[in-house]
C-alpha cells in the first residue's frame, strides 16, 4: 500500500484537491466532497481539509460508514509509520467493558459454558453478521419479510431447529456444520443463538427471522399426530413453509381465557370463525396454530391457509418486516386430525408453549439491552462537549453505573434459570419456573424500558434520529416496550411470578 508523509497530505487542501486522514488512513475525497450531504464547506475548513479529521469523523459517523465500499474506495494509501487503531471485525468479541456477557469477557470464568459454548458462539456470531446482518439492515428499512436466501441458510445450519431448543426434533440433524452434537446441544447454546440475534439492533427483524417458528411449531411437535408432524415439520424446519402461533385476540389480550373464535364440529371436520389480530409472521405464514372455543372447552387446531384465511398487515412503531397481521377465519373447514392435543385441552397446550416463548424473548431482549450499554459506553467516551468527553460528567456516569448493574443482574438472574432449564424436564419446568420465567422477563422489559430512556438522553438529538450514530438508541428506544407486552404484558407476568411463589407457601410460616 502506498504511504504518505503528513506534511505531502497537508498540501491537499483546497476544493477539487482534497485528502484527509481517518485513523492512519488516507482518502482523496476531490470528487466525493460535491456529494457530501452536508456539503462542500464542511470539508475545506481548515481543521479537516488536508488533516487528521479523525476524532471529526468518529464524531459524526459510525464505523460501518467508512467500510462502505463507496467510500472505502476512496482511500489511496495510508500515513507513514502509522496503523489503524480503530477498524475491528464485526465479528470479533467487543473490549469495551460490558459489552460482552461475563462469560465471553477476557479473564472472567463463568459454571455454565464449556468450551463447546465458546466454539458456538464464534461460529453463530459469524454467521449472523456475515449472512443475517446486512438482510436485516435492507429488510428493516423496505418492510420486507426476510429474504428467503436468508432462510435457506438458517435453515441448512439449522438455527432454526436449534431456536427451538434442545430435543428430539434435533435428532439426526448437523448443527452447524457439526460445531456441536444434537446429544450435547443445551439450553445455553440455545441462549447464544438468541444473545447473537438481540444484538443485531433491528427489533423487527428478531420477529421476522421466524419468531412466528418459535412459538407456532412447538404445540406440533409437542402435541400433534405422528401424520401431521411428519408433514408439517419438515417443511417448516426446511424453510419451505412457514407457520405462526394465532392466539391473541382483540378481545382478550393477554386474557387466554376470554378468546371468542369459535371451532364447531361437522363431521370430520372443524368449522372456525373468528379473528386474531398482532400475529407475527401472521402476514406470510403457510400454517397457523389456531386456539378455539369449543363446545367441550379451548382446543388448538392447526389451520392450513386458504381462500377462507384473510391476513392483513397491522402498522406498529416498529417494520413490517415482522409480518404482523390481523387475521380472518370465515368458516374455515380443517380436518379434525389437525387438532393438537386433546378437544377440550387447549389451555394446557397454550400454557406449555409460553415458559419457552417467554425465554426467549428474556434473551433477545437483554442482548439489545447490552448493546445499548456498549453504543453509550463508545459514544460517551468519544463524544466531546464543552472540551471533555461526555463520561467527565458524573451525571453522564451515574446513567452508565445503573445501565450496567440492570445488564448485569438480569444476566445472572437469566443464566440461573438457564441452568435450571437443563436439568429440569419439561413438567418440571412448568410446574417451577413459570412464575421466575415470568418476574424475570417483567424485570427486563422494565429495566430495558429504563436504559432506553437514559440512553435517549446520552445520545440527545441522535438518539431520536434513525440513521446515523444513534439509530440503535432510536430503534431500541421506539421497539423496547414489545418485549413489555408479546408473550405476556408486564403486569401480569409480575402477578404471574407472586400468585405461584404464594401457592408454595408453607402453611406453617409466620413471623
Amino acid at each position: 500500500m502506498k504511504t504518505f508523509a503528513v506534511e505531502e497530505v497537508a498540501q491537499h487542501n483546497k476544493p477539487g484537491d482534497l485528502w484527509i486522514i481517518i485513523d492512519a488512513n488516507v482518502y482523496d475525497i476531490s470528487k466525493f466532497a460535491q456529494l457530501h450531504p452536508g456539503g462542500v464547506g464542511v470539508l475545506t475548513t481548515k481543521s479537516i481539509a488536508g488533516q487528521d479529521a479523525t476524532q471529526v469523523f468518529y464524531g459524526l459517523h459510525r464505523q460501518e460508514v467508512i467500510l462502505r465500499p463507496q467510500y472505502a474506495r476512496l482511500q489511496i494509501g495510508r500515513v507513514q509509520g502509522q496503523e489503524p487503531t480503530i477498524l475491528a471485525s464485526p465479528t470479533d468479541l467487543s473490549a469495551v467493558p460490558y459489552a460482552e456477557p461475563t462469560w465471553l469477557s477476557a479473564g472472567y470464568y463463568s459454571p455454565y459454558y464449556t468450551e463447546s459454548h465458546r466454539r458456538f458462539q464464534r461460529e453463530v456470531r459469524k454467521f449472523f453478521m456475515d449472512i443475517v446482518y446486512p438482510d436485516a439492515v435492507k429488510c428493516e428499512d423496505s418492510g420486507k419479510r426476510i429474504s428467503q436466501e436468508v432462510v435457506d441458510k438458517i435453515c441448512e445450519t439449522n438455527i432454526l431447529a436449534m431456536r427451538l431448543g434442545k430435543g428430539k426434533h434435533l435428532e439426526g440433524r448437523t448443527l452447524m456444520g457439526g460445531m456441536v452434537k444434537p446429544e450435547e446441544f443445551d439450553h445455553f447454546h440455545e441462549l447464544i443463538i438468541n444473545f447473537e440475534l438481540g444484538r443485531l439492533g433491528t427489533r423487527a427483524y428478531v420477529d421476522g427471522i421466524l419468531a412466528g417458528t418459535v412459538i407456532g411449531l412447538p404445540p406440533v411437535l409437542n402435541f400433534g399426530s405422528p401424520e401431521i408432524q411428519n408433514k408439517v415439520v419438515p417443511e417448516v424446519l426446511s424453510g419451505k413453509k412457514f407457520i405462526c402461533l394465532a392466539i391473541t385476540e382483540a378481545f382478550a389480550g393477554s386474557d387466554v381465557g376470554g378468546l371468542q373464535t369459535t371451532a364447531e364440529r361437522d363431521g370430520e371436520f372443524w368449522v372456525i370463525n373468528g379473528t386474531k389480530k398482532w400475529i407475527t409472521n401472521g402476514i406470510f405464514a403457510d400454517y397457523f396454530t389456531v386456539a378455539c372455543r369449543t363446545e367441550n372447552g379451548y382446543t388448538v387446531v392447526l389451520v392450513p391457509r386458504s381462500d377462507s384465511v384473510e391476513t392483513k398487515s397491522i402498522k406498529t412503531a416498529y417494520s413490517s418486516t415482522a409480518g404482523t397481521a390481523y387475521i380472518t377465519f370465515d368458516s374455515v373447514r380443517v380436518p379434525v386430525s389437525h387438532t393438537l392435543g386433546k378437544v377440550g385441552y387447549g389451555m394446557q397446550v397454550i400454557l406449555s408453549n409460553f415458559n419457552h416463548e417467554r425465554w426467549m424473548i428474556v434473551c433477545t431482549a437483554l442482548s439489545a439491552q447490552r448493546r445499548i450499554v456498549e453504543e453509550c459506553l463508545k459514544w460517551t467516551n468519544q463524544r466531546v462537549a464543552f472540551g471533555k468527553p461526555l463520561n467527565a460528567q458524573a451525571v453522564i456516569r451515574s446513567k452508565l453505573a445503573n445501565m450496567i448493574a440492570r445488564v448485569e443482574a438480569g444476566q445472572n438472574w437469566l443464566e440461573t434459570i438457564t441452568h435450571q432449564m437443563n436439568n429440569m424436564s419439561y413438567s418440571e419446568q412448568s410446574d417451577k419456573l413459570a412464575g421466575a420465567i415470568g418476574l424475570l422477563k417483567q424485570f427486563i422489559t422494565r429495566t430495558g424500558r429504563e436504559t432506553a430512556e437514559d440512553a435517549t438522553q446520552i445520545f440527545g438529538g441522535r438518539g431520536i434520529t434513525a440513521t446515523g450514530m444513534g439509530k440503535l438508541v432510536e430503534n431500541f428506544h421506539r421497539t423496547s416496550p414489545y418485549d413489555a407486552i408479546l408473550g405476556g404484558a408486564e403486569d401480569v407476568m409480575g402477578d404471574l411470578g407472586v400468585r405461584q411463589a404464594i401457592r408454595r407457601m408453607p402453611p406453617n410460616s409466620r413471623l
